[in-house]
C-alpha cells in the first residue's frame, strides 16, 4: 500500500474514532457530515491541514465537502502542497 501524504491527519481521524469506540472507516465514507467525527476532531483535522500542510482553509475556493472523506483529504493535501508544507510535513 502506498504511503499517504496525509498520514498525520489520518492518524488524528482514526485515533478519534477509536476513542469513541468506532472502527476504521473506508476511504470514501463520510466523516463529518455523517457525524462520525465530533467538533473537537474536526478542529484537529482543520488545524493539521493548515499547520502541517500549508493549506489555506480561508481560501474562497475551499469547499468543506472536499475533506469529508479520507480520500478527499488525501486528494486535497496532494493537490495543494506547497514547497514549505512539503518540508514541514511529517513523513
Amino acid at each position: 500500500m502506498a504511503e499517504f501524504a496525509s498520514a498525520r491527519i489520518r492518524n488524528v481521524i482514526l485515533d478519534s474514532l477509536a476513542e469513541r469506540g468506532l472502527g476504521p472507516v473506508g476511504e470514501h465514507e463520510s466523516l463529518f457530515s455523517s457525524g462520525l467525527l465530533d467538533s473537537l476532531a474536526t478542529t484537529e483535522v482543520l488545524v493539521a491541514l493548515e499547520t502541517g500542510y500549508g493549506i489555506d482553509l480561508a481560501d474562497e475556493d475551499f469547499d468543506i465537502l472536499a475533506i469529508d472523506t479520507l480520500a478527499g483529504i488525501e486528494q486535497l493535501v496532494a493537490s495543494r502542497r506547497t514547497p514549505l508544507a512539503m518540508e514541514r510535513a511529517p513523513t
